[in-house]
């Protein structure tokens, strides 16, 4: 089996029985999707992907193996790919050309008409961000981001327009927020005098208050595993107790591996609270 995506709303884990071996899915000329590459000793068929929800309480009990490329999704399936770089090799490597946006269209014909909206995240304790979203995707957006408290700051009729907006208040607040500053942060709440002043210079339309159930009291040690006793999910960060120590992990960093059911073996650095 192979971690080949995750879940960052609800926490889950995607899994494939594909069979990378010999597969030669590298070929420049291939769809985006892969659903067409062939290789020696494969034809390339699609596999059904397994959805592993990461509900508080589940038990994960996966070792983790090599890690290679993780194909790519199409429709539900999976199509394997034997290229070494993980997550994703070149050719299977994609880029959201409308995350690079600032207000001049860079697709041949632009298609975002939707209302958008312009919003403020902080994740705890003050680590700020800018960023835009269609407006009935804005409390989703947030959540996948794992944002502790969140500001919607304008409504406008279409992406261009937003992501203009954006580019201006980018030049004073962050446009990103990096998974390990969030991180630092699970265990921390957000400094409410440094919100405040930062909503200070605008006039929200509305405010979120999002809370991920994770109780943490120190911070979780920074690992890549998926073994053990799942306490929550805030956005791609995976929280797990094991052997009396709790673990954060990147979902994304987990994308790639090869699994096989069991306990990892190897030593992991404990948590403080172990030694209690």
């Amino acid at each position: 089996m192979q971690i080949v995506g995750y879940d960052a709303l609800d926490g889950g884990l995607l899994l494939s029985d594909a069979d990378a071996r010999g597969i030669g899915a590298r070929g420049a000329d291939g769809p985006p999707t892969g659903a067409d590459r062939t290789g020696s000793g494969d034809d390339g068929a699609a596999s059904a992907v397994e959805y592993v929800p990461l509900d508080p309480g589940t038990e994960l009990s996966y070792a983790l193996l090599d890690r290679h490329c993780a194909g790519t999704l199409h429709e539900g399936e999976h199509v394997a790919c034997d290229a070494s770089d993980a997550p994703y090799c070149h050719d299977h490597r994609r880029t959201w050309v409308c995350a690079r946006c600032t207000g001049t269209c860079l697709k041949d014909e632009m298609d975002c008409f939707d209302d958008h909206a312009v919003y403020l995240a902080a994740f705890a304790p003050e680590r700020f961000k800018v960023g835009v979203t269609k407006l009935w995707r804005l409390e989703t957006r947030l959540r996948e981001q794992g944002a502790d408290r969140a500001a919607h700051v304008r409504t406008v009729e279409d992406g261009r327009i937003a992501r203009e907006i954006e580019a201006g208040i980018a030049e004073t607040i962050p446009d990103r927020v990096r998974a390990p500053a969030k991180r630092r942060g699970l265990h921390r709440m957000v400094d409410e005098d440094a919100w405040s002043a930062l909503l200070d210079g605008f006039d929200p339309i509305e405010t979120f208050s999002f809370d991920y159930g994770l109780d943490l009291d120190a911070r979780p040690v920074a690992e890549t595993i998926a073994a053990g006793t799942v306490r929550g999910t805030k956005g791609r960060l995976l929280v797990l107790d094991r052997a009396g120590s709790t673990y954060a992990v990147d979902l994304r960093d987990l994308v790639g591996y090869e699994v096989e059911p069991g306990s990892d073996a190897r030593d992991l650095q404990s948590s403080l609270g172990a030694f209690g």
